[in-house]
């Protein structure tokens, strides 16, 4: 596990992201326990509630699994429960902590709709309620220090209950593909350290607000969680946006101010083998727009065997990215002091 000379990292981030595949293997082989609790049953739909590093499984289920899933899956980070949850809707609550409230609202609400719960949590609030109303409970390590490091933890048991509902087909095979391509990549992230992918483009981005999109909802998906881990670890602002729809609205944007964003802005195109065509060509026109208003350009390409590997891969690079990026500007990653003022000010505590 390779950390930058002279970072600081308090909980050991870059040692979580070095783990990461080893993590989804774990989780694996968890999950295939607990998913006995399900009683098997065909869904009409399904919802994933969550909060932040939690909530991005539900938006990585619908990139991965949606060319597959025979039924919508609909993804729910706020307080409010959707009307169409009922008793042949399969609710996948999704907290690390077991506390988010927001979830926790959900989950209640979905059950008092006859909805059929599936809890995927450490312990806390979250599991009591599952066990109380006799619903499935998969287990979250509660040694990971943050949320949005125990990433795979969280994904692989929505993965293995779609899989055992009968509703993402070969889904087991799809997870070990995608083990496979992060253990590639995380060894060719640590041999080449300082020279990495992920270390050559925080120096790029620097001080600047890097602009992340990626093509359609796997790299949607990247795209999101590129920015909220340089939010949450390098502690600095970052947006998102996903091709096409970047081309019919955001990019109008990008022709005022050159001389500002110039300095301001590094543009990260997030590539995928499933894009359609036209979002190639689009990637390549606003490139050369972008080009002329932003200080770089920069393109990563996934690798990797299917949605799900390519999409973790590109996930991957991120999370190292924005560790590497931490280290560039003297952050440590793990804490996040702010977060944990505004629940206290929510729960009311001075």
């Amino acid at each position: 596990m390779s950390v930058p000379a002279g970072a600081v990292d308090t909980v050991g981030m870059f040692a979580l992201a070095a783990a990461f595949p080893e993590q989804i293997a774990d989780a694996v082989t968890r999950a295939a326990r607990e998913v006995e609790q399900l009683e098997p049953f065909e869904p009409d739909a399904v919802l994933i509630a969550g909060m932040g590093g939690s909530g991005i499984t539900g938006d990585i289920v619908v990139a991965a699994t949606s060319p597959l899933m025979s039924v919508p899956v609909v993804v729910c980070k706020s307080y409010e429960c959707p009307a169409f949850v009922g008793p042949e809707t399969l609710v996948i609550a999704v907290s690390a902590s077991g506390n988010t409230e927001e979830t926790l609202q959900v989950a209640t609400d979905a059950l008092d709709a006859g909805g059929r719960l599936v809890a995927v949590t450490g312990e806390g609030q979250l599991a009591q309620l599952a066990r109380s109303a006799g619903a499935a409970v998969f287990s979250v390590p509660v040694d990971i220090p943050q949320p949005r490091a125990a990433l795979g933890a969280m994904l692989v048991p929505a993965l293995v209950a779609l899989e055992r509902l009968g509703l993402y087909r070969g889904g087991a095979t799809w997870i070990d593909l995608a083990v496979e391509q992060l253990r590639r990549r995380r060894d060719e992230i640590e041999t080449g350290a300082q020279s990495s992918l992920p270390a050559l483009i925080a120096r790029k981005v620097g001080r600047t607000i890097p602009l992340i999109h990626g093509g359609g909802l796997v790299g949607a998906a990247a795209a999101q969680r590129w920015k909220t881990q340089v939010n949450e670890n390098a502690k600095t602002a970052a947006w998102w946006a996903a091709q096409p729809e970047l081309c019919h609205n955001e990019i109008c944007g990008w022709g005022q101010n050159g001389d500002v964003t110039r300095q301001l802005i590094t543009a990260i195109a997030l590539r995928h083998d499933g894009e359609h065509p036209q979002i190639g060509r689009r990637f390549d026109l606003v490139g050369e727009i972008m080009g002329e208003v932003v200080a770089d350009v920069v393109h990563v390409a996934a690798e990797g065997e299917g949605d799900l590997a390519q999409l973790l891969d590109l996930i991957l690079v991120g999370d190292y990215m924005s560790l590497w990026l931490a280290a560039e500007i003297g952050v440590d990653p793990g804490p996040v002091p702010v977060l944990g003022q505004l629940k206290e000010a929510l729960a009311g505590v001075a």
